[in-house]
């Protein structure tokens, strides 16, 4: 990759051809998650077994924003999207290079009809939390993209819009988390991480796990009709949402994704995948 003036990194080198990455789902936890020593090893052996990518497009689901619009793509200060944490959660810095050629990526792969909006915004908890277990050095461009729609089969389309990004070395990351109904936690469960899950988040969780195992995207799709343990596990469904746009971007629904992180924390399920 070659620097330019300003410090940023292009997403591809004509030179050099660069390695198809997979896609990437991951559940991204609130900031404590980095606490978590298994959870930090699961994440760090899912970035190892990676191609390291040229630069990286997440999608997070603490950015709903239509239509798409495209984070800073200089440096920016993060976005300390939660509250009510010890302080040092909100010391945590993550000065990635910006991706500034990737957004240009990005824009030209939607359709015309499709009105991108570049903003100054940095990278919120749901995109660099994981970012600083996965590539602590920080020294890979990052670009973050919003959810414009929450509907998955409007996200898997967009996902396939993104996937010639694959071919150019760009890791594209969903991340939200397997079950996320925080309303429905006990005090237990907020005291102690490691309290046993609830049933709608084993429940969920297991039909999840089942679903992807068989590659079965339209059931996935209809989650909020199929899987038991809803409304509980969502009852909003951003954070199961990113998984649509990194199945669309996988491209081959006959290839289920390999799931490489499981178990629960605080109760909810950390299920996390790549798709090939």
């Amino acid at each position: 990759m070659t620097p330019t003036r300003t410090g940023t990194t292009t997403a591809a080198t004509a030179d050099v051809a660069a390695e198809r990455m997979p896609t990437v789902f991951i559940s991204h936890g609130a900031p404590p998650l980095v606490d978590d020593p298994l959870w930090v090893s699961q994440l760090q052996r899912l970035a190892g077994d990676l191609p390291r990518p040229k630069a990286i497009l997440m999608a997070s689901a603490h950015w709903e924003a239509a239509p798409t619009m495209l984070g800073a793509t200089e440096p920016a200060p993060l976005v300390y999207d939660f509250g009510g944490f010890a302080r040092r959660y909100y010391d945590v810095t993550y000065p990635a290079p910006g991706a500034p050629d990737l957004a240009d990526q990005v824009a030209a792969l939607l359709p015309d009809s499709e009105h991108v909006v570049r903003t100054n915004r940095g990278l919120d908890h749901g995109a660099y939390v994981p970012l600083t277990v996965m590539y602590p050095d920080a020294d890979i461009p990052v670009l973050q993209l919003s959810l414009p729609t929450l509907e998955p089969d409007r996200l898997l389309a967009l996902g396939a819009r993104l996937q010639p990004l694959r071919d150019q070395g760009v890791l594209i990351v969903g991340s939200g988390f397997t079950t996320h109904g925080l309303p429905y936690l006990t005090r237990d469960h907020w005291r102690s991480p490691a309290t046993p899950p609830p049933g709608w988040s084993v429940a969920f969780d297991e039909w999840a796990r089942e679903t992807l195992t068989a590659g079965d995207v339209e059931a996935l799709a209809a989650f909020r009709d199929r899987a038991p343990g809803m409304p509980y596990a969502h009852p909003t469904i951003e954070h199961f949402a990113p998984m649509f746009l990194t199945l669309g971007a996988a491209g081959d629904p006959e290839t289920p994704p390999t799931q490489t992180i499981d178990g629960f924390w605080m109760g909810l399920a950390k299920r996390s995948f790549l798709a090939t």
